[in-house]
């Protein structure tokens, strides 16, 4: 294997320990509810705090790394991670799990803020498709792994080994990376200290703040909050207009097809991401299936995923990303259709979800290859790192707020507590008829959302990958 196939590898790796705990987590969440003895809107941010350090971090991580080295961002990133998973697996509390999750999510950070920039430091602009397409593999396949692994573990052996199953992932990836990926691309410059304070508070303001309006409701002190992140964000950017070396190179946003990209990054996390963690909730709360019945009605998509996206990568570095990542979308949306379809009630046939699951599964093979290798096909080579972690910024901060959308609208035609208690399982009465409309408004409001992501992904305009440099 030579050497760029290595690097490609271990970063394939690293996507799947990403995926891996992101799926086994949103199965375990009733079931770590009840054995810290907790509640809900407690246990939900071991989900979003993940979210929130990556995208708080992610821009800022991606810079450093365009500093010091991708590399050393990239491999110490593996270990962080790694010790992150076994103290969570360890956690006595929920206090302690919240916070260890926070570890590991910076590990996760570290990784995400310059994955997409080491594959771009190794391939040539005409094969980065194709290497995405691998990476995309990756999501997928740990996906599937997340899904019934969590689904077995949660079920028959406990929790606790949703973490632990990192360790040994982690310390085989942490060796090979360290010992694989070297990076000698650098810009000595200096580090925008001021835009990353200015950033930092204004992302953990707004997320917080949107973040608490699943478990509070739109009530004043969140209202504050996000009104003050907006302000200190306007702030952010007549600073970074005046820096020497700004986090966001703003001149960036010139590239039609690198800004269309970004935005339609950020509108497919913010309208579909959180459609899994609704269907999942709406089978185990609703439907009262076990964990593990639950995923393996999503496994089919992932696979569909799996094996079509080295396919779809190839064709994004022949044709560009326009057409295959609007027809991603387009998939995509018509996933949430028939999910809608389901979530009507509480005899709606099964065999819909994994119909539903392989439509979506196609559309993500077709998405995420084309445009991750869009944005950093035109992405300037001495700032990989930079629009790698903006773009997973962009990302992250839509699937956090599609997280809050889907919670906070499932939710508002009934008191919150009976919410809860259905997305668990622990509603003892009749669903109510309220909770299931409320499902069905959060998809189509996805469905919304997504569409503008499409229209922005049609509208990116032509590119011919052989000449971008």
């Amino acid at each position: 294997m030579d050497k760029r196939n290595l690097v490609l590898s271990i970063v394939v790796l690293g996507t799947m320990m990403a995926a891996v705990d992101s799926t086994i987590v949103i199965l375990a969440l009733p079931v770590i509810v009840q054995d810290l003895h907790t509640d809900f809107f407690t246990a939900i941010w071991i989900i979003i705090l993940y979210i929130f350090v990556v995208l708080v971090l992610t821009t800022q991580l991606g810079r450093l790394g365009d500093r010091v080295g991708r590399d050393k961002v990239y491999n110490w990133g593996f270990v962080v991670f790694t010790i992150g998973s076994a103290l969570c697996g360890a956690s006595p509390s929920i206090g302690s799990l919240i916070a260890f999750r926070g570890l590991q999510s910076l590990g996760g950070a570290m990784m995400q803020s310059t994955g997409g920039a080491v594959i771009a430091d190794t391939f040539p602009p005409n094969q980065r498709g194709k290497a995405y397409g691998y990476t995309s593999i990756g999501w997928n396949v740990g996906a599937i792994l997340g899904i019934i692994l969590g689904g077995i573990i949660t079920t028959f052996i406990g929790w606790r080994y949703i973490f632990y199953i990192n360790v040994p992932i982690g310390i085989i990836a942490s060796i090979l990376s360290f010992r694989y990926i070297k990076s000698t691309q650098t810009i000595k410059q200096q580090f925008d200290i001021v835009g990353t304070i200015l950033l930092t508070i204004s992302l953990s303001l707004i997320s917080y703040g949107a973040a608490d309006i699943a478990g509070e409701g739109l009530v004043l002190k969140n209202e504050i909050l996000i009104i003050l992140g907006l302000i200190v964000f306007v702030s952010f950017i007549f600073s970074e207009r005046k820096a020497k070396n700004p986090i966001i190179d703003f001149t960036i946003f010139q590239n039609r097809v690198l800004t269309y990209s970004l935005f339609a990054s950020f509108f497919q996390s913010l309208g579909y991401l959180s459609v899994a963690f609704i269907i999942i909730m709406y089978l185990q709360g609703v439907r009262g299936l076990s964990p593990f019945e639950a995923s393996l009605l999503l496994v089919p998509g992932y696979v569909i995923a799996s094996m079509i996206a080295p396919f779809t990568g190839r064709l994004s570095d022949k044709i560009g990303a326009r057409i295959p990542a609007t027809l991603g979308m387009a998939f995509m949306l018509l996933a949430i259709f028939v999910y809608i379809t389901i979530a009507t009630g509480v005899n709606t046939p099964l065999v819909n979800i994994i119909i539903a699951s392989v439509i979506g599964g196609i559309g993500s093979s077709l998405f995420y290859p084309a445009n991750n290798s869009a944005i950093m096909a035109n992405a300037r080579k001495g700032i990989y790192g930079g629009v790698s972690g903006l773009q997973r910024t962009l990302a992250n901060m839509g699937l956090l707020l599609s997280y809050v959308i889907a919670i906070a609208i499932s939710s508002l035609t009934v008191p919150r507590y009976v919410a809860f208690e259905v997305f668990l399982g622990t509603y003892n009465g009749k669903i109510p008829a309220q909770f299931i409309s409320g499902i069905h408004s959060a998809l189509l409001l996805g469905s919304f959302i997504l569409a503008i992501g499409l229209v922005l992904s049609a509208l990116r305009g032509k590119e011919v990958r052989s000449e971008v440099s």
